[in-house]
């Protein structure tokens, strides 16, 4: 069955568009903001996007540019829907990589039959079953170096261990290993990966996930290998160097 992700803030409107698309015949899950998106988007990967712009934390447009960017869900299609219906508003939703616009209010024959349509373009056959078969099961995995993250199983697998990770792990390996190299700040992880407004939530929270994901990955009791502390800046996912 095809699943489509609503992102919308107004609850009013995901539960009319759940309701109305599960008419249809799809298969509809809910967020109520974009990281919460991303997440659930990662977990159970959505053949579409319905997406507002005008939410709290993340909008729409940052959160269609980060689904352009991140690594398991750079090719799903993404439908704007938004109270935000001026010509340029619509350039910046297809600039942000967008497949198609639609403004509020609408009428939910016209967005089904512009569900159909993107389904259809995104869904041609490829040049070969097994091929695509295989292209999909390399989208479904993040390696960097020797450590790999299978998004299917959410397990990790380093050179010395398999271990099953819990949605949090998860939620934030996923998002150190797809920005392998870079520093995150308890802070920016606290926005990023639990969905925290700016200077809310405890450091302390991030330091027990931190330490729990390198009980489970790191090789020895030693200094971390992968999950490195740069004092005084954060952390960060790093290829250890041999």
């Amino acid at each position: 069955m095809t699943t489509i992700l609503v992102i919308d803030d107004d609850e009013l409107v995901s539960q009319t568009l759940q309701r109305s698309l599960k008419f249809y015949g799809y298969h509809v899950m809910v967020a109520n903001s974009g990281i919460e998106g991303l997440q659930l988007a990662r977990r159970h990967r959505p053949d579409l996007f319905i997406l507002d712009i005008i939410m709290p934390g993340a909008d729409g447009y940052r959160v269609c540019r980060d689904i352009r960017s991140d690594p398991l869900l750079k090719e799903l299609p993404v439908l704007f829907l938004t109270a935000k219906g001026k010509d340029e508003d619509r350039i910046e939703g297809f600039r942000a990589g967008a497949d198609d616009y639609l403004s509020k209010p609408f009428n939910m024959e016209e967005l089904q039959l512009r569900v159909q349509a993107i389904l259809r373009r995104v869904q041609q056959p490829e040049n070969g079953q097994e091929g695509g078969q295989k292209g999909e099961e390399e989208e479904l995995l993040i390696s960097v170096g020797d450590v790999t993250l299978d998004c299917r199983t959410f397990k990790v697998i380093t050179p010395s261990r398999t271990v099953l990770l819990t949605n949090v792990q998860f939620d934030l390996l996923y998002h150190l290993m797809s920005h392998a190299e870079q520093v995150f700040t308890s802070q920016q992880l606290l926005q990023d990966v639990w969905d925290y407004p700016p200077d809310t939530g405890s450091p302390e929270l991030v330091r027990a996930h931190i330490k729990n994901l390198r009980d489970k990955i790191e090789p020895g009791t030693g200094e971390p290998v992968y999950i490195r502390t740069i004092q005084g800046h954060g952390y960060t996912f790093s290829v250890p160097v041999s």
